[in-house]
């Protein structure tokens, strides 16, 4: 829906934004069907793309646009609202940091998992870190905190200030590049956790098939270019956002919490260091449940609506495992 939004900044175009959405989802699909190499290359192309757009934004922000007015003094929320706040923000921002979740599920087709999925995701969670702080302190300092509320397209607007109309529109184009690459990460990894489920005889047999040639769960791509679509088409973004990440960062905590199990069961030592544990990963399981907390307080229905869609799979899977 943001590369939809943003498409259209770029170029007018009239088309609905689910419908921008669905087909872009469809060609990100067909790309990962060829192969996970080329699924790969298209992944590693649009990180630099929207790597290299991000610092343009920051440089031309800091450089070359006028910082806005200082903001008027707002009355100050009860301790309590501005914590219920504080988190109900956060769980757009939990949005923006993640992605690095799904790394894991193609571990497999790694030729050294061990070695190199630590080190990607350190490495790709660092940088992140490193350009979106830049990215949100650039936009404070140059659209002001009313003009940041205010805008659904803030990277274009921040790029208009430092180089005009031109500079909206190259931001624009850098945007679209950096949320198609979330979409094809998505498309890259999700399927083959539907592909490990099928495996192993908790969901549909199909799902676990290759394509002879491209070695690819075509099947499972399809699956989640059509579920990503049917989301896509089912109500706005913050709608979206709010009854995905409600349950989403349920499962962080709790992927947090099975790394306790796992250090604590007979068997060889683990071959992955975890510094500060377990002090950070309690850490992290804390924040993550604050986040779910508050999003539940502000978008209730949406968040019960992602709930009714994660306690549907408790059927499923019970029928799963009896035929299995």
């Amino acid at each position: 829906m943001t590369f939809a939004r943003y498409l259209k900044v770029l170029t007018g175009l009239s088309a609905p934004e689910g419908a921008v959405a669905v087909a872009t989802l469809a060609a990100v699909a067909a790309v990962n069907l060829l192969g996970v190499r080329a699924g790969g290359t298209l992944q590693s192309a649009l990180m630099v793309t929207k790597a290299t757009a991000i610092a343009l934004l920051v440089v031309a922000g800091f450089l070359a646009a006028a910082p806005a007015a200082p903001p008027v003094a707002a009355a100050a929320l009860p301790a309590t609202g501005l914590v219920a706040a504080f988190g109900a923000a956060l769980v757009p921002v939990f949005f923006a940091y993640g992605g690095y979740q799904n790394t894991g599920f193609a571990a497999e087709e790694l030729k050294d998992p061990v070695r190199d999925l630590p080190r990607g995701l350190l490495w790709g969670v660092s940088g992140v870190i490193l350009l979106y702080v830049s990215v949100a302190t650039v936009s404070v300092r140059v659209l002001g905190a009313a003009g940041l509320a205010a805008t659904g397209t803030p990277a274009s607007d921040v790029m208009t200030r430092a180089l005009g109309p031109a500079g909206g529109k190259l931001i624009a184009l850098g945007i679209a590049v950096s949320t198609l690459g979330f979409l094809s990460h998505g498309v890259l990894t999700l399927p083959r956790a539907y592909f490990a489920m099928a495996r192993d005889g908790v969901f549909f047999r199909k799902v676990a098939t290759l394509t002879p040639r491209s070695r690819v769960p075509a099947v499972a791509i399809l699956l989640q270019a059509g579920v990503a679509a049917a989301l896509a088409l089912s109500g706005g973004y913050e709608q979206i956002l709010a009854f995905v990440m409600s349950v989403d960062v349920l499962f962080f905590a709790a992927t947090a919490a099975a790394l306790f199990v796992f250090r604590r069961r007979p068997g060889p030592l683990p071959r992955v260091a975890m510094p500060g544990h377990p002090v950070t990963t309690l850490i992290f399981a804390a924040a993550c449940l604050f986040v779910a907390a508050s999003g539940w307080l502000r978008y209730p229905a949406n968040s019960a609506a992602g709930l009714g869609i994660l306690l549907s799979g408790i059927p499923a899977y019970l029928v799963w495992t009896r035929k299995r």
